[in-house]
């Protein structure tokens, strides 16, 4: 039996560099020596969550056009002219964690499928994942109609898990010194130590390398 070393993957769902992440966290999920755990953060959600302007807009259209450099994510058109042009709504992570979480405590091993069809919809079809109706009907494309049920009437358990699985990711952006988000905590109890973002967008061999040896 193969002895798995623990990920913890801290994370946003409007976390532009989470996005561009996604495929190296797809790639970690697939090694059979990790047990990688999806941990999100709400940094975006609650007192995080801000007013979408125009001089946001540019900001965010430009940092992402740095991602999309550096990882050949796509961040599209419809993106930038839907979602990142509508000053309506909330910058606002809660909805999309929710969902994320909701999913994690039903079918875990679905979770990071959830996220990334989350993200799809936002950086590639220009979809407004800061709305519930829309998140709940993704996910019935994705066959959880019992999930998206759930994430359009929360319970008080799934509130629960939310509240507590946002401040446990928290906590531990705290005490291991996280600034932000992604980042990878590698370990378990007392032996957890924090690998930041730069290396998520390094060689993969080198990250897998590092992660076995810890």
């Amino acid at each position: 039996m193969i002895k798995q070393t623990r990920i913890t993957y801290l994370f946003d769902p409007l976390c532009g560099w989470c996005y561009g992440a996604s495929a190296t966290l797809e790639n970690l999920i697939r090694e059979p020596d990790f047990d990688v755990q999806l941990a999100p953060t709400g940094l975006f959600a609650g007192t995080g969550a801000r007013p979408m302007d125009a001089g946001f807009a540019d900001y965010a259209w430009s940092n992402d056009q740095r991602i999309a450099r550096l990882t050949g994510q796509l961040f599209s058109d419809a993106y930038r002219h839907k979602a990142l042009a509508d000053h309506s709504r909330l910058f606002d992570s809660g909805p999309a964690t929710l969902a994320v979480i909701a999913v994690a405590i039903t079918a875990p091993e679905r979770a990071f499928e959830a996220l990334k069809a989350i993200q799809h919809a936002r950086y590639v079809e220009g979809r407004d994942i800061t709305d519930v109706t829309v998140l709940a009907q993704l996910l019935r494309t994705l066959h959880m109609p019992g999930i998206a049920d759930r994430l359009e009437t929360p319970d008080t358990a799934l509130m629960a898990a939310y509240r507590s699985r946002v401040e446990t990711a928290r906590s531990e952006m705290r005490r291991l010194g996280a600034e932000g988000v992604p980042a990878l905590i590698v370990g378990a109890g007392d032996r957890r130590r924090l690998v930041r973002a730069s290396a998520l967008f390094g060689s993969m061999d080198m990250l897998v390398a590092g992660l076995k040896a810890a």
